[in-house]
């Protein structure tokens, strides 16, 4: 199989934080179309390692490939994998001081070099995609928290990338703002694209993932498809985990 099966390849990558080691040899491919949802307990190293693949943290040791590119501190490298990688967060990052409008044009105009014309075009088709075209205009404080993070999300579409990372994107909205939001992501899924999700959301992960990894202690424990792991994990680690959080 040669590396450009893969779009991301992790080989042997290990992080620490002081004295704390956050990821512990981990070695992880994921194919163009994917979808890996990554699951574990609080400070596994989940996200951690999908911050790595974007280089906002920098690995010791080890090798990261994205779509055929090695990350090292070149900065040319990185500002090519950080175009093709789009990322979104627990909080919602926008600008509050310029519309949902300004937000989504920004980075196509300085980094992609579009026409103000073609990059409001790009952002009204991508605000129509997760289907609040309507913000548009209006700033991110008078959106509600599941209307930011799907700007956000059309945010980083709007730049056309390959890969989207998804650190824990549903965790600081309010219990009914969740669904439309991982709506979204589904409709992205189902659309082909290529996704690394950090979530505690199980039912997302049964309907969305190819692949599900659960990590622990900055390792990665268990990799399946989702009918294997959520019905026979072979851990005895992945198996609480399992039992503690679907009966949650």
């Amino acid at each position: 199989m040669t590396t450009n099966a893969y779009i991301v390849q992790l080989e042997s990558v290990s992080k620490h934080f002081g004295s704390f080691q956050a990821l512990r040899n981990i070695s992880l491919s994921v194919r163009p179309g994917e979808k890996v949802v990554i699951c574990g307990p609080s400070g596994s190293g989940k996200s951690t390692m999908i911050r790595c693949v974007n280089r906002l943290e920098r690995h010791e040791s080890g090798r990261i490939t994205v779509d055929g590119l090695e990350l090292t501190d070149d900065t040319r490298s990185l500002q090519a994998v950080r175009c093709e990688v789009g990322m979104v967060f627990q909080s919602f990052n926008l600008f509050p001081h310029l519309s949902v409008m300004d937000n989504l044009t920004l980075g196509p105009m300085r980094v992609r070099k579009m026409s103000r014309k073609e990059a409001e075009e790009v952002a009204m088709h991508f605000l129509e995609r997760v289907r609040i075209p309507e913000q548009a205009r209006k700033y991110p404080a008078q959106l509600s928290g599941g209307q930011q993070q799907r700007v956000a999300i059309a945010r980083s579409l709007c730049m056309k990338p390959k890969l989207m990372l998804f650190d824990e994107p549903t965790s600081a909205l309010d219990p009914e703002m969740i669904n439309e939001v991982l709506d979204v992501m589904e409709t992205l899924a189902r659309d082909g694209m290529t996704m690394m999700v950090v979530t505690h959301e199980m039912g997302f992960a049964k309907r969305v993932a190819d692949s599900m990894v659960f990590m622990d202690k900055g390792e990665i424990v268990e990799t399946a498809p989702p009918a294997t792991f959520f019905s026979n994990p072979s851990t005895e680690r992945c198996q609480k985990f399992l039992k503690q959080i679907l009966t949650h």
